[in-house]
């Protein structure tokens, strides 16, 4: 096919269809009536001898056509945009983005301090939101745009995917100041006679040290599964419950000096880091920023 005959713009409404599943939420997305829409699908459908939707119900569904094209589509589209975007100079000190960071509980602490104390000065109108993701997803979501960045304990395998090697962190076992288990040290038989909490944002299924333990032919008693470490380091303080956890966490949670910290009674790898982008946004000059920033908090905390 001959691009000199294509209106670009007809690709961007195809996906706007097809993301929004009707021509008037595509208009909305668009910001153009729901006849231009109809009007821009006609010579689409003319344009390349397919139907591209049918409808169904108040629904437009994408034939196979359409859903052979999407992707490469999506991924076309999204490179242009960032290589226009390219073109212009990223000022932090004047712009109002909004990032969007997947980051662990373990993370949050470690980074958004120091990270939102120094956009303060340098880019004041800057917005950053942490949430939670599914590695499964992880690809995806970045492709997509939806997330920015990611932080992640797990080396990533697609080609997509850019990573640098952020942090290592061995783990520590927490306990109350006063523990009566911790007086002269912890060995492995005291830490699997002790009940235990696990921190984690699943519902089932072991952690990192379980994991570690079961390869020993080990297994200890969790009491406790929570979503985030500063509510069981609360709990640790009140009773005799251990928590296995990040070393460099654990100290900033120690600030006052309420707790107890003994090395993990196990040689395990220490637990790496890696902060995590898609390929399409590795010359992006914003998301290129943020990693700086984020990589040289980390280096001081």
């Amino acid at each position: 096919m001959d691009l000199s005959r294509v209106d670009l713009n007809l690709l961007v409404v195809l996906e706007a269809i097809y993301t929004e599943g009707g021509l008037t939420r595509a208009g909305e997305r668009l910001n153009v009536t729901q006849p231009a829409v109809s009007h821009a699908l006609g010579r689409l459908r003319d344009l390349l001898g397919d139907p591209l939707f049918v409808r169904e119900g108040h629904a437009m569904v994408p034939t196979p056509f359409t859903r052979n094209l999407i992707e490469p589509l999506r991924q076309n589209l999204r490179a242009m945009e960032l290589t226009l975007n390219e073109a212009k100079r990223f000022d932090p000190a004047a712009s109002e983005q909004r990032f969007t960071l997947g980051c662990r509980d373990a993370l949050e602490l470690r980074v958004l301090p120091g990270l939102l104390s120094g956009l303060s000065e340098r880019a004041p109108e800057l917005e950053i939101a942490t949430v939670t993701f599914r590695r499964r997803n992880m690809e995806a979501d970045l492709f997509s745009g939806d997330l920015d960045l990611v932080t992640d304990s797990l080396l990533p395998r697609s080609q997509n995917i850019r990573h640098v090697h952020i942090n290592t962190d061995p783990l520590v076992v927490m306990a109350r100041r006063d523990h009566p288990a911790l007086g002269s040290g912890l060995d492995l038989d005291t830490y699997l006679r002790h009940r235990h909490i696990l921190v984690t944002s699943r519902r089932t299924g072991p952690g990192l040290e379980d994991f570690e333990l079961a390869r020993r032919g080990l297994q200890r008693k969790v009491t406790l599964r929570c979503q985030h470490f500063f509510a069981a380091s609360r709990v640790v303080r009140e009773t005799d419950l251990l928590l296995t956890m990040p070393g460099r966490l654990a100290e900033l949670l120690n600030l006052d000096d309420a707790y107890t910290l003994a090395p993990f009674p196990l040689d395990m790898p220490p637990q790496d880091l890696y902060l995590c982008w898609h390929a399409n946004v590795d010359n992006d000059p914003a998301n290129r920023w943020l990693r700086e920033q984020i990589i040289a908090v980390l280096e001081t905390v």
